[in-house]
C-alpha cells in the first residue's frame, strides 16, 4: 500500500478529532480519580474493620467474664451453705431450695451438684424444655431433676435415685437407677483434698444431657466435698452473631485443641445430634482450618480457590487456666462492597460528566464542519438511491452553497426519472402503461396537454393512442387527427423531422400554424404554444412512436427555463425507458396473443379430431367464465374472498381452453367407437364372412349327402334348419356388437355358446401380417393346416402388453390414483362382444380417461410464469368428484380449487346438452339439470357452485346461446334446489 493510500485510510473527519481529543481527557481524569477514591476507601475500611475486629474481641472477652463471674459468685455462697460444708450425706437433700434458688437466678446454669471423696454425689439440673424431659424421661409436670448417688464404705454397692420434682419442689416420682457406675472423684472438675487450689473451671466440653457447648466450675466446699455448676456457652454464640461484619462472615471461638465453643449458626455448630463432642474447627469450613493452621494474629489474606477472605486471630482469656482463641474471616467483596460501590460511583459520576461535556466538544467541532458534513450525507443518499434526504443547508460559505445547488438538482432529475421507470415497469397492461407515459412526462416537462403516438401498419401509419389535456383524459377522435398516414405527401413538418430520425424537436406554433393540434389549444384556450416533440424509439433505434407536449407560449424568460437542453435531454431519456415498456408490452400483449391463438387452435385441432366432441373446447371456457363471473359478483360467504385478479383470470381463460388437450394422445378409433368389435373397423364383418363360411358349409352339407342318396326331404329340413339357425345366431350377434342395450346372463350364456361353433381355416394366418403380430402369435401353439378353430374366439395375438412407460406407480410424482389395466389392448372377440354396458372394454375405458393424465402432464411442462402456475391444476381437476371418487387424483372438494371445481360442472353441463355428437341427442335444459341434481346429492359436484349456477340462471344464458330450440324448456329451479338437498 501507497503512502498516500495508507494517510488517506487512516484520514477522520475534523469534529472526530477535537470531540476525540476532549473526551479522551475527561476519559483519564475520571480513571484517575476513581482509582484514588477506590484505594483510599479500601484503605480506611480495612483499617475500621480492624478496629472492631478488636472491639469483637474485647466483647467476647467480657462477655466471658460475665459468664464466669457470677457463678464463682454463687459457688461461694453455697459453699457457705451449712448443708454443703457437711460431710453427711443425708443432710445434702437440704440443698434442693438453695440449689434451685441459684439455677433461678443464672439461666446460664445446666446443673448445679456437690461430690465428696466417698464417691457419693448430688445434682439438681433444671428441665427447661422437652428435649431435656424426653432425653431424661421425665414427667411432663416436671420442672426439676434430681439425682443422688450414695456409696458405702464397707459395701461395692451403689444405690442411686432419681427424683422429679414440679416448680413448687413436689416430689412427682422417683426412680431407683440400678448398676449406676458414674463416680464424680473420676471426673475432671473434682478437685483432690491434696490439690493446690481450693476451685477450678474445665475446658469446654459438650454436655451429655443437653447437647451444649459448656464448661464446669467447681469449688472445694469442705475437705472431703467439692460442689460444682455446668454453665452453657451458648450466649457466647449468640454474642459472635451480633458481630458479624457482613453476612457471611464466618467468626469462631475455639479451644488450643481446635475444638470449636461458640460459632453464630447453631444449626451447624451442632448437626450430629448425638454428637458426644465439640466439633473440630475444620469441620465448619475448611477456610477456618486453612486460618488456625497459619497461626498469626495479625491481618492476613486468605483464599479457599474461590472466593478472596480478610481474616484475623485473637486470644481470649478467661482470667482463669483456660485460654481460647477467636476467628475471624470476613469475604473481602463484601467487606469492600462500599468500597466498590464509590469507585464504580465514581465512575459513572465521571461517565455523566463525560456525557455532559460531550455534546458540547461534539456540537463545537461539528457547527465547524456541519455544511461540508451535510453534503456528504446527502451525496451518500443519492448513492443509496434515497431521494427524500433533506435538501437544504445554508452555509456561509459560497462555494458549499454552489455545490449543494448542483446536487440538489441533481437529486431531483434523479428522483423524477426512478419514480417514473419505476411508475412504468410496474405497469402489466398496455392501456394503463400508455397513459401513465403521459401523465409523468407532462409533470416533468410541467406541460399543459400532451399526445402520443404509436407506429402501426407495418410503421406506414402513426395513431393516436392517448390525450391528456389539463390533467384530464379525452376521447382520442375527437380532439386531435387520430391516424396520420406517413406515406402522404404532407405530413406535417415536426413529426416528420422526427420520423426521419431526429430523437427531439422543438416547435412554437399559433392557432393557425397548429394544423392538427389546433383543436388541442381550442381546449387549452390559447394563442400560442410551444411543441415539444420526442422520438419513442426501441432498443435497435426504431422508432415505435412520438410523443408531444404543448406548454402554453407566455412569452416570459420562464419559458426559456422550459425548453433549455438539459430539461429536453431528461425528458428524452424518460421517453427512451417508456419506449422500451411500451415495447416490451406489446411484444407481451402479441406474445399471449399468440399463446391465445394457438391455444384457440389446439382446442379447434381436438374437436375436429372427433366429430362426437366437436365444438367441446370452445363451449367449455365460455360456460366456466359465466360461472366465474356469477361467483365473483355473489354475495354469498361462500364467494366472498373470490374476487380474480387479471393474472387469475387470464389463468382461468387458458385452463378452459387446454382442459382436454391430453386428447391428442388419445386414439381416435377409441374415442369413435360405436360398436364393440369396432377399431379402426368394425370387426362384425369378419365375424359375418365366418357365418357365411358356416352357411356355405350346411350347403355342401347338403349337396354331398345328396350326392349319396340321402333322402331329399330330411336333408332339407336338416339345411333350413342349419341356415335359419346361423341367420339367428348372427342376428343375436350383431345386436350385441351395437351395445344400446345392457347384456344380461341368459344372453352371455348364448353368446359363449355361439363362440363354441367351429370352422375350418385352411390358409396360414401369419402370413401376411405385421412382425409385432407374429410376436403376439408366438403365445399360441402352431397347428398343421387346415385347423378347425372357434366362430368367436379371444386368441393371443388379441392381447397387447402394457410398456412399463405406461405405468403409474403408487408413490408416482404426479399423485395419480387410476387403476391401469395389464393391458395396453384386448381385441379378443368374445371378450368384446362380452362387454355388459357400452361399447368400451376397460382398458379402453382406461385410454379415454387418460387423457386427464396427459393434460396434467402436458401443462406442467409448460414453462409458464409464476401467475400461472396453477393451470395444470384447474385444467386436470373437472374429473374429480367432491367426494373423492374421481379421477386423475381422487381429490376432494377442499383440496381443489374453486375454478377447477368450476370447470367440473361446465364440463358435465356442456357434455350433456351438446348437440352436435352423433352418437347420442342432446338433452335438454330440465333433463340435464334434473342429472345434475343426482350429482349434487350424491357428492360428484360442488353444491354452492351448482346452486349458484341454477340460481343465477347461468344455464339460461349459455342455452340461448348453444342450445336448440327444442332443448330449451321450462325448468323448476326450487325443486331442483330441493331435490339436490340445498
Amino acid at each position: 500500500m501507497s503512502l498516500t493510500a495508507y494517510l488517506k485510510k487512516r484520514q477522520f473527519p475534523l469534529h472526530v478529532h477535537i470531540s476525540a481529543v476532549f473526551t479522551l481527557l475527561l476519559l483519564l481524569i475520571g480513571i484517575a480519580l476513581a482509582v484514588f477514591n477506590y484505594l483510599q476507601t479500601t484503605r480506611i475500611i480495612l483499617d475500621s474493620s480492624q478496629k472492631q475486629f478488636n472491639q469483637i474481641a474485647q466483647d467476647v472477652q467480657q462477655d466471658l467474664l460475665n459468664t464466669y463471674q457470677p457463678i464463682r459468685h454463687a459457688l461461694n455462697l453455697l459453699a457457705l451453705n451449712p448443708n454443703a460444708m457437711s460431710d453427711s450425706f443425708e443432710t445434702r437433700m437440704g440443698l434442693l431450695q438453695p440449689f434451685v434458688q441459684a439455677l433461678k437466678d443464672n439461666p446460664r446454669l445446666s446443673a448445679l451438684f456437690i461430690g465428696d471423696n466417698q464417691g457419693s454425689f448430688f445434682l439438681v439440673r433444671p428441665l427447661r424444655n422437652q428435649a431435656i424431659k424426653t432425653r431424661l424421661n421425665a414427667p411432663q409436670q416436671s420442672a426439676y431433676s434430681v439425682w443422688t448417688l450414695k456409696r458405702f464404705t464397707d459395701s461395692p454397692e451403689v444405690e442411686s435415685k432419681k427424683l422429679f420434682f414440679d416448680d413448687s419442689l413436689t416430689l412427682l416420682e422417683e426412680r431407683n437407677e440400678p448398676d449406676q457406675t458414674y463416680d464424680p472423684r473420676q471426673r475432671s472438675w473434682f478437685i483432690p483434698a491434696r490439690a493446690s487450689t481450693d476451685h477450678t473451671t474445665t475446658d469446654p466440653y459438650l454436655f451429655f444431657s443437653t447437647q451444649e457447648a459448656g464448661t464446669t466450675l467447681s469449688k472445694r466446699s469442705t475437705a472431703k466435698a467439692v460442689i460444682g455448676a455446668d454453665l452453657s456457652l451458648s450466649q457466647l454464640s449468640e454474642t459472635l452473631a451480633r458481630h458479624r461484619v457482613t453476612p457471611n462472615t464466618q467468626i469462631v471461638l475455639f479451644d488450643a485443641e481446635g475444638r470449636v465453643v461458640a460459632y453464630p449458626d447453631s444449626d451447624q455448630f451442632l448437626r450430629d445430634k448425638n454428637a458426644t463432642e465439640l466439633p473440630e474447627i475444620g469441620a465448619l469450613n475448611p477456610v477456618l482450618k486453612l486460618l488456625t493452621q497459619n497461626g498469626k494474629d495479625e491481618q492476613l489474606h486468605l483464599t479457599d480457590g474461590n472466593r478472596q477472605w480478610i481474616t484475623s486471630q485473637a486470644t481470649i482469656n478467661d482470667k482463669d487456666s483456660n485460654t481460647l482463641k477467636l476467628a475471624l474471616m470476613v469475604p473481602e467483596d463484601e467487606l469492600l462492597a462500599d468500597a466498590y460501590q464509590l469507585r464504580w460511583e465514581g465512575m459513572l459520576v465521571t461517565l455523566a460528566i463525560l456525557l455532559l461535556c460531550l455534546p458540547l466538544g461534539w456540537l463545537t467541532s461539528r457547527l465547524m464542519v456541519k455544511p461540508l458534513k451535510t453534503l456528504v450525507e446527502e451525496a451518500e443518499a443519492i448513492r443509496r438511491f434515497d431521494f427524500n434526504y433533506p435538501i437544504k443547508q445554508q452555509s456561509p460559505v459560497l462555494e458549499i452553497d454552489q455545490l449543494e445547488m448542483s446536487m440538489r438538482r441533481m437529486k431531483e432529475t434523479l428522483s423524477s426519472f426512478f419514480e417514473i421507470t419505476a411508475s412504468l415497469s410496474a405497469h402489466t397492461r398496455f392501456e394503463p402503461l400508455l397513459q401513465s407515459v403521459l401523465v409523468e412526462t407532462i409533470k416533468i416537462a410541467q406541460a399543459q396537454a400532451g399526445l402520443i403516438y404509436l407506429m402501426e401498419n407495418e410503421g406506414t401509419q402513426l395513431v393516436l393512442k392517448g390525450l391528456i389535456v389539463n390533467d384530464q383524459p379525452q376521447t382520442v377522435d375527437s380532439l386531435a387527427t387520430s391516424v396520420i398516414n406517413l406515406q402522404d405527401d404532407s405530413p406535417p413538418e415536426w413529426l416528420q423531422v422526427l420520423c426521419d430520425g431526429n430523437d427531439s424537436v422543438v416547435r412554437t406554433f399559433t392557432v393557425e400554424q397548429a394544423a392538427e393540434l389546433k383543436p388541442v389549444m381550442q381546449t387549452l384556450d390559447s394563442q400560442s404554444v410551444h411543441v415539444i416533440g420526442i422520438r419513442l424509439h426501441n432498443r435497435h433505434g426504431e422508432t415505435v412512436g412520438v410523443l408531444a407536449l404543448l406548454l402554453n407560449n407566455t412569452g416570459t424568460p420562464a419559458d426559456q427555463e422550459h425548453l433549455r437542453s438539459d430539461r429536453i435531454a431528461f425528458i428524452k431519456a424518460v421517453s427512451g425507458a417508456a419506449a422500451v415498456s411500451i415495447e416490451s408490452q406489446r411484444l407481451q400483449d402479441r406474445q399471449k396473443q399468440l399463446l391465445n391463438a394457438f391455444i384457440k387452435l389446439l382446442a379447434g385441432a381436438i374437436d375436429a379430431k372427433s366429430p362426437y366432441t366437436a365444438g367441446h373446447c370452445q363451449r367449455v371456457p365460455v360456460l366456466t367464465f359465466m360461472l366465474a363471473e356469477a361467483a365473483a359478483a355473489s354475495q354469498l360467504p361462500e364467494f366472498a374472498q373470490y374476487n380474480p385478479t387479471d393474472e387469475e383470470w387470464e389463468a382461468l381463460h387458458i385452463a378452459a381452453w387446454m382442459h382436454d388437450c391430453g386428447k391428442v394422445t388419445t386414439p381416435e378409433y377409441v374415442v369413435d367407437k360405436a360398436t364393440k368389435l369396432e377399431t379402426l373397423y368394425d370387426r362384425i364383418h369378419e365375424v359375418r364372412t365366418r357365418f357365411e363360411v358356416l352357411k356355405r358349409d350346411a350347403w355342401i352339407n347338403y349337396w354331398q349327402a345328396r350326392a349319396l342318396g340321402v333322402d331329399d326331404k330330411q336333408l332339407t329340413t336338416q339345411r333350413d334348419n342349419r341356415l335359419s339357425q346361423l341367420d339367428d345366431d348372427f342376428a343375436f350377434v350383431a345386436r350385441s356388437n351395437l351395445g344400446g342395450e345392457a347384456m344380461a346372463a341368459a344372453d352371455l350364456q348364448r353368446l359363449s355358446a355361439i363362440a363354441k361353433y367351429t370352422w375350418t381355416r385352411t390358409l396360414d394366418d401369419r402370413l401376411g401380417v405385421s412382425w409385432e403380430e407374429n410376436k403376439r402369435q408366438e403365445g399360441r401353439e402352431e397347428q398343421s393346416l387346415p385347423v378347425t378353430e372357434w366362430l368367436l374366439d379371444d386368441k393371443p395375438e388379441h392381447l397387447f402388453v402394457r410398456p412399463e412407460t405406461e405405468l403409474i406407480s403408487p408413490d408416482n410424482p404426479s399423485g395419480f390414483k387410476l387403476d391401469v389395466p395389464a393391458f395396453k389392448f384386448n381385441r379378443g372377440e368374445l371378450y368384446n362382444l362380452s362387454i355388459t354396458r357400452g361399447t368400451l372394454t376397460s382398458e379402453e375405458r382406461y385410454i379415454i380417461n387418460n387423457h386427464i393424465v396427459q393434460t396434467i402432464l402436458m401443462l406442467s411442462h409448460l414453462p409458464f410464469p409464476g401467475y400461472l402456475g396453477n393451470i395444470a391444476e384447474i385444467a386436470g381437476g373437472h374429473h374429480e368428484k367432491m367426494d373423492g371418487s374421481g379421477y386423475p387424483k381422487r381429490l376432494k372438494r377442499e383440496e381443489m380449487s374453486l375454478a377447477a371445481r368450476m370447470m367440473a360442472i361446465a364440463d358435465i353441463f356442456e357434455a350433456l346438452t351438446a348437440s352436435d355428437r352423433p352418437y347420442k341427442r342432446g338433452k335438454t335444459l330440465s333433463e340435464a339439470l334434473k342429472i345434475m341434481t343426482g350429482m349434487c346429492r350424491d357428492a360428484h359436484i360442488d353444491a354452492p357452485l351448482f346452486e349458484l349456477f341454477v340460481r343465477e340462471q347461468i344455464f339460461m344464458q349459455y342455452a340461448r346461446q348453444f342450445l336448440e330450440p327444442h332443448q330449451i324448456d321450462t325448468v323448476d329451479i326450487e325443486a331442483l334446489l330441493l331435490k339436490a338437498g340445498l
